[in-house]
């Protein structure tokens, strides 16, 4: 058995695969749309506060070194 992506282009499609699925020919394992997530509100508040203040410390240290590089 093999899975594959499909892209629907007409809303006639839906019937067809279901069709098709009543016939034991295919399976559908998503029948609605997903709204995507921003990655922001999906990773909110998942590092604790001194870990997150440190990454960002540690980003504004690694930037302003940059700007001041001498090359």
């Amino acid at each position: 058995m093999e899975t594959a992506l499909l892209q629907i282009k007409d809303h006639k499609a839906y019937a067809f695969l279901e069709s098709l699925e009543d016939l034991n020919i295919i399976k559908l394992l998503r029948k609605d749309k997903t709204s995507q997530q921003k990655l922001s509100e999906k990773y909110a508040g998942k590092l604790p506060a001194k870990v997150a203040n440190e990454l960002q410390d540690y980003i504004t240290k690694s930037r302003n070194e940059w700007d001041s590089r001498s090359i």
